[in-house]
């Protein structure tokens, strides 16, 4: 049952899309900035068939899959994730993903300059 007032959301709702937009290099993406002193908490929505190229970083990586559908390759070994599922990303690990459907991720990210706010908006 559905309480009053509340509802299925299916794109995040304006209490985040309020916070900075991230600068991002990839097309079709958005990602808003949560900033702390140390860290940032990135909500990220991303479209059908969008890749992440390979890459790596000097520091941990924990996500959420708030919903949708993705194939995250992390040393070079795929895995489905899925709304609810979560994945750390150990420092300095090569990783990759596709999103197989509409999805959106809250990454944690353990450095505080991992993305910029996007200066144009």
């Amino acid at each position: 049952m559905v309480k009053e007032g509340l509802q299925k959301l299916t794109a995040y709702p304006e209490v985040i899309t309020r916070l900075p937009e991230a600068e991002l290099q990839v097309e079709g993406v958005k990602a808003w900035i949560l900033q702390a002193e140390r860290s940032q908490l990135v909500f990220f929505q991303f479209p059908t068939g969008k890749c992440l190229p390979s890459h790596s970083h000097t520091y941990d990586q924990w996500g959420l899959v708030v919903d949708g559908e993705m194939e995250l390759t992390v040393a070079g070994k795929p895995r489905i994730f899925e709304k609810g599922d979560e994945y750390l990303i150990p420092a300095g690990s090569v990783h990759s993903a596709k999103f197989l459907r509409p999805t959106r991720v809250i990454d944690y990210f353990s450095e505080k300059n991992r993305y910029s706010p996007n200066q144009a908006k």
